[in-house]
């Protein structure tokens, strides 16, 4: 069970969120753009695709610990 987390805590935790949430978005943009060139080197494609998956993974750890436990 995950302990309650203070205003200040989640004030912290979403602004994380939201800056999270646009790198996310412009690393999606940089994705496209370097596969829409044609040419495009692949190793720097896997490294941003790798660093969106970190992301994401980041991004719903915070969602988690923000989200109050919803007892069904």
């Amino acid at each position: 069970m995950r302990g309650e987390v203070t205003e200040e805590e989640r004030r912290v935790l979403e602004a994380e969120l939201h800056r999270l949430q646009i790198e996310h978005r412009d690393l999606d943009a940089a994705i496209a753009a370097l596969e829409q060139l044609g040419s495009f080197d692949q190793l720097q494609v896997q490294r941003l695709k790798k660093r969106k998956l970190q992301l994401r993974d980041r991004l719903s750890e915070i969602f988690d610990r923000i989200t109050p436990d919803i007892i069904a």
